[in-house]
């Protein structure tokens, strides 16, 4: 198998080491369990009829493995794999460009599909359903309409947004998953495998700490694992303890409950400004100076998986939990709403 990407390119260590941490089979993939053994069946029953498998779309917030997942299922059936997004195709040119250098049973992954120009997206009907494209030559009474045969392949769209793809795209794939956050456990796992994989010598207490603050992402847990191993050299360390990995993390204002700062002021902000909620998203956008697609896509999913903020018809109010978490004491009125 092999894998091109059209995606902006990462400097080398980034490579190497987003190389090194993505599991390369299935057994490495830790978590998404479902997932995995459905896609698992499909890919075998494609096989066996000799077809490449249907469309597939991943959806879920940033950081929880569907690039890692696309790989996966391109390594299972050993086809090649051309990664791309949303925002690098621009005109109905770039997606030609693309889709006529596939091979038969080749896989297309476009990132942040939910970011297609809309009218290069109609393009990609044909081509999903008929696998063949309609381009146009020319301008007026001279232009000649071509019908341009493409080999068969899969695409697999992955967003973060699942909201902001059309209806007549996401009725095209043929199968949708929604990734989850991962549980504690899991994530602990994925910390003890990246350590390995990365030479760092940690003991059980400091996953289980770095695990509590990634915000059940493992791109998240990855991460801190490495600013953990910089203040271990830093103190000339040798092993990653849970003393080591408090200290690194409450230094990185990494709250018990993975809250970083920007997170803590937008619950502060619903609690002072707006009296405990609901917030609409415009109003709490202007009064953090955070964009709305931040507050959607960063911030939002995992305060509400925490239970630190919910959403009603009118916007965002925080919970009795948000208050008890920043130590702040409830207004009488607002307990009763609690």
């Amino acid at each position: 198998m092999s894998v091109k990407s059209f995606s902006p390119q990462q400097n080398d260590e980034e490579k190497i080491i987003d190389s090194a941490l993505r599991p390369k089979k299935w057994a490495d993939y830790i978590g998404q369990e479902k997932i995995k053994k459905t896609l698992r069946v499909m890919i075998s029953a494609a096989k066996q009829r000799k077809e490449s498998p249907d469309h597939m779309l991943f959806y879920g917030p940033a950081g929880l493995g569907k690039t890692t997942l696309a790989n996966l299922v391109a390594q299972e059936t050993e086809a090649n794999i051309k990664i791309t997004s949303g925002p690098v195709i621009e005109k109905a040119g770039d997606l030609v460009a693309i889709l006529t250098n596939l091979n038969e049973g080749d896989y297309l992954f476009i990132d942040e599909c939910h970011r297609l120009n809309r009218f290069v997206e109609e393009y990609l009907y044909s081509a999903m359903e008929d696998f063949k494209m309609n381009i146009i030559l020319g301008k007026g009474p001279g232009a000649q309409t071509i019908d341009l045969k493409l080999p068969k392949f899969t695409l697999i769209g992955a967003t973060t947004r699942l909201d902001l793809i059309s209806s007549p795209l996401r009725s095209r794939f043929g199968a949708t998953f929604q990734l989850n956050f991962y549980n504690q456990k899991e994530i602990e796992e994925i910390i003890k495998r990246s350590a390995k994989l990365l030479n760092i010598v940690i003991d059980d207490n400091a996953a289980e700490e770095i695990a509590k603050r990634s915000r059940c992402t493992p791109r998240i847990a990855n991460k801190l694992l490495k600013r953990v191993r910089d203040f271990a050299q830093m103190e000339s360390q040798k092993k990653i303890s849970k003393d080591v990995a408090k200290k690194s993390l409450d230094f990185l204002e990494i709250d018990k409950m993975g809250l970083e700062q920007s997170d803590r002021k937008i619950l502060e902000t619903i609690i002072n400004k707006f009296n405990g909620g609901p917030a609409g998203l415009q109003a709490l956008s202007a009064a953090t100076s955070e964009e709305k697609n931040a507050i959607l896509d960063i911030y939002e999913p995992y305060l509400i998986q925490l239970g630190l903020i919910k959403r009603t018809h009118k916007g965002r109010a925080a919970t009795k939990l948000a208050y008890e978490h920043l130590e702040i004491e409830i207004p009488k009125e607002q307990e009763k709403l609690l």
